[in-house]
């Protein structure tokens, strides 16, 4: 005798049930899956986590820079570093300076 064939019309019924039980949850799984809030939500929480990465990502290299650029400019004291500050701030000023006469040359 088979498996199928010892089997009482009660076990039967049994395992009809559960498995019907089983599809039901099954089809309310896959009803909130595909509910359009479900789907909204979900595209949200990609976006932000790729927009949370991004951001730590900016930051980091953000801040990388400026550690870089303080380095450069501060000992490791925190003492400015006058060989470094003063020919930078020369440049600057150089630079603004010349902006300044552009635009008001322009402008007349």
């Amino acid at each position: 005798m088979s498996d199928a064939q010892a089997r009482t019309p009660a076990e039967i019924e049994a395992d009809i049930k559960r498995r019907r039980a089983q599809l039901a949850e099954t089809l309310d799984e896959i009803g909130v899956r595909v509910h359009p809030k479900t789907i909204v939500g979900d595209a949200k929480a990609r976006v932000a986590s790729s927009v949370d990465q991004t951001v730590g990502r900016a930051y980091v290299c953000a801040n990388r820079a400026v550690s870089d650029v303080k380095a450069r400019f501060v000992d490791a004291e925190g003492a400015p570093r006058l060989d470094r500050v003063v020919p930078m701030a020369l440049v600057v000023v150089s630079v603004v300076g010349l902006l300044t006469l552009s635009s008001r040359r322009k402008r007349r």
